[in-house]
């Protein structure tokens, strides 16, 4: 029994939103979080970088909350100078983001600490983790290049059995980096079990339910193929533009950014074939199995593929320059700030459902769901005076919710037809994202992290289009900040 679940009646009714709750008045969450039962090592490369302190230690703070015997050493290393006061001041501010209180991370202030290092320097690195025992997790907060020049030195000492590693997105910067940088992980005597390829995508409260609303319900499972849905699109665009981040995504973009990882990992969850074990084993296998038959919309990465970039504009009340001219761009990378591609999956499911990819940046509507389109019924009996709306389950990515549009009768009109739509809000996890991520690194369970040819599949995917777009052969629009995007795009 559900409470909270609306229904709304014809296309123009005001929204409600319900939270599924099950009858004994919990939230209900498909998310697994791993507990920690013993004492681990963080060791955060690339600590005083904008991801650790903008996103890696909040979600920690998230999890410290939320797992109060969660016995944790922190240590910081960077290639900055800081002194212990000033990195206990940087912990404290951003694990008290994540609503971590003085009391839950007194031990850890207490007990951390910092060392300026060379990431690349053998010896900075068997200097750094020699005094540590127990389960260390080695934490690379860095870009790909310096990661692998980490990987590198790592490979001239002695590494401890209980070593794990998490590599943070992007894993690599093209198909041939990937691939290099699991062939130099493969010569580390660690097991693949040992080795996290994070997006923390994986960890978000909605992505993790696409596995139980998936498989749990008889509503959708046997109608989730080819034969009963015509088109599917996953949409992330943000309000959102640079916000001091062009250092890294004007090498970037929104193709690589989002499309390459995110998108085709959700892309992953909701396509994939059945689970019979909700594990690390067999749900890597079902992803990359998925993403092995996927292939661009007809082999062409011309029509498949559109680009733009945003010019000056207004989201809300904020002006948005020109992208050529936010603080460090280079005009002469002609980088993509909205990217949309269209995949098909070879296989007896899905063969001939066009999937679209798209995400961009300083988008006025935020809009951020997957929307999955069902054919129309074969037949509408004769007497009604249209044809039936279509059928379209909507998952919204952020906020968390999801909307099943059916066909009705109109209200004081029996012989006409209307969409109605069942909404219902789900219950957002008190972890955030990273805080889910990292709880499943410190227990060494690799169900949220991305397999080495997972991560393989995904560059292949994107490649050509990416070659398309370094010859110049698929234009690049433009489009105003705030607006929906380029008004030649449909």
């Amino acid at each position: 029994m559900f409470r909270g679940l609306a229904i709304r009646r014809g296309p123009g009714s005001v929204p409600w939103r319900g939270m599924l709750i099950n009858k004994a008045g919990h939230r209900l969450s498909l998310q697994r979080r791993t507990i920690v039962t013993e004492a681990v090592n963080l060791v955060i490369l690339g600590a005083s970088g904008d991801l650790t302190h903008r996103l890696l230690q909040p979600g920690l703070g998230t999890l410290l909350k939320a797992e109060h015997n969660l016995s944790l050493h922190l240590v910081g290393a960077g290639a900055e100078e800081l002194d212990r006061t000033t990195w206990c001041e940087m912990v404290k501010a951003s694990l008290t983001q994540g609503g971590c209180s003085t009391i839950e991370m007194q031990t850890i202030l207490e007990d951390t600490r910092y060392s300026k290092i060379d990431a690349s320097s053998s010896d900075d690195l068997a200097a750094l983790i020699k005094d540590l025992t127990g389960r260390i997790v080695l934490y690379f907060a860095l870009p790909p290049a310096v990661s692998m020049a980490a990987c590198r030195a790592l490979a001239d000492i002695a590494l401890p059995a209980e070593l794990y590693l998490a590599i943070e997105k992007p894993f690599g910067t093209d198909a041939k980096s990937a691939r290099d940088f699991n062939e130099l992980l493969a010569r580390l005597p660690l097991p693949e079990s040992h080795i996290f390829r994070v997006d923390h995508y994986l960890g978000k409260a909605t992505v993790l339910n696409l596995v139980g609303l998936r498989f749990t319900n008889r509503l959708f499972e046997p109608v989730w193929n080819a034969t009963n849905i015509e088109n599917i699109q996953i949409v992330y665009d943000e309000q959102l533009a640079l916000e001091g981040r062009a250092g890294y995504y004007d090498r970037a973009g929104a193709l690589k950014d989002m499309i390459q990882s995110h998108l085709l990992l959700v892309m992953a969850l909701l396509c994939m074939e059945e689970l019979a074990t909700f594990d690390a084993f067999e749900l890597r296998d079902l992803m990359a199995h998925l993403l092995r038959s996927t292939h661009l919309w007809r082999d062409d990465p011309v029509q498949a593929s559109r680009r733009a970039r945003y010019t000056a504009g207004k989201v809300g009340d904020e002006v948005v320059p020109d992208y050529v001219d936010e603080h460090g761009v280079d005009p002469a990378r002609n980088t993509e700030t909205l990217a949309e591609v269209v995949v098909e999956i070879r296989n007896a499911r899905w063969s001939g459902v066009p999937i679209t990819l798209r995400s961009g940046k300083a988008l006025g509507d935020g809009v951020r769901q997957i929307t999955v389109v069902f054919r129309p019924i074969a037949h509408t009996p004769v007497g009604f005076q249209e044809e039936a709306p279509r059928n379209v389950v909507v998952i919204g990515l952020a906020p968390d919710f999801i909307r099943v549009q059916l066909s009705t009768n109109v209200e004081g009109d029996r012989f006409s037809l209307e969409p109605s739509i069942l909404d219902a809000e789900l219950g957002e996890s008190p972890i955030l994202p990273y805080g889910e991520i990292l709880s499943h690194i410190l227990a060494g369970d690799p169900l949220l992290s991305v397999r080495g040819d997972v991560a393989e599949e995904c560059w292949r995917i994107v490649t050509p289009v990416l070659q398309a777009w370094t010859e110049d052969k698929v234009p690049m629009h433009s489009y105003a900040a705030g607006s929906a995007g380029p008004g030649a795009w449909s």
